[in-house]
């Protein structure tokens, strides 16, 4: 049996007496798609930065290939990718520019750089237009670098959190059709958050709702439909079963605000 490539037990993140992530346990085995689902203020943002080792935990451990997120974080960076919500491309600069300093930063061997750079761009379908400045690129294709940037070093797993927030449906298609071919060219794990379920229902093997800091029900999504027992269900059906209609499913003004800056900076 495959070892899981990312394994939680008891993962828990509290902020005074309020727990944002309370007991987060999962497997995740190497080359799944995983989808972490939930409302505003659910928890989902809170356990990628934990795993990403931006954020340490006040409770149970984690590991990713083997490295515990603590204890381990130099490892532990170096076999993820992490595209946050906050953008992390520079306008000033091309496409190519803003790969060659995430190459540098990620300790790039000179040698491979630029092949490196040049299949970075090819797999997020920005080849033509790595000569450009970013601040003309449009949202769909500034998201596409940020990943571009993350798949540099080569991780074994790649974060992404909220990868289309912000992004009208014609940019998101394109962001997943990326994702989808990254997927199969690569064959790397990939962990998303995302708010928009028919994502989830294309892009992931599995997903996991989270529900005020709590895993509410875990599994594929054509699994997820059938437990609800629902003729036609959707996982927009699923959200709002286990999530229970929540009314402080909207998320804090801190959340509001963050993502339609996101909507602004992607527009």
């Amino acid at each position: 049996m495959t070892s899981p490539i990312l394994l939680t037990s008891h993962l828990t993140r509290a902020f005074g007496e309020m727990k944002a992530v309370d007991d987060l346990q999962l497997e995740i085995a190497p080359g799944e798609v995983f989808g972490l689902l939930g409302p505003n203020g659910a928890g989902k943002s809170t356990s990628i930065k934990m795993l990403t080792t931006l954020l340490p935990p006040t409770a149970g451990t984690a590991t990713i290939a083997g490295y515990d997120i603590v204890r381990q974080q130099a490892l532990v960076r170096r076999v993820i990718g992490y595209v946050p919500q906050a953008l992390s491309a520079d306008g000033t600069l091309t496409g190519y520019e803003n790969l060659l300093i995430f190459a540098k930063l990620y300790d790039v061997p000179r040698a491979i750089r630029q092949e490196r750079i040049a299949h970075a761009l090819a797999v997020m379908e920005l080849t033509e237009a790595g000569d450009k400045l970013v601040r003309t690129y449009s949202g769909g294709m500034i998201r596409r670098l940020e990943v571009a940037q993350a798949l540099l070093h080569g991780p074994l797993v790649l974060f992404l959190d909220e990868p289309t927030v912000g992004l009208d449906p014609v940019a998101r298609k394109a962001v997943w059709g990326s994702l989808s071919a990254l997927r199969e060219q690569i064959g790397m794990t990939i962990f998303l958050t995302t708010h928009y379920m028919e994502e989830a229902d294309s892009l992931c093997q599995r997903v996991a709702i989270m529900h005020r800091g709590k895993v509410a029900t875990i599994g594929a999504p054509a699994e997820l439909k059938e437990s609800i027992n629902q003729p036609g269900a959707t996982l927009d059906d699923v959200f709002a079963f286990y999530t229970g209609h929540d009314l402080d499913a909207g998320g804090s003004y801190r959340d509001v605000t963050r993502a339609r800056r996101a909507a602004r900076r992607l527009g």
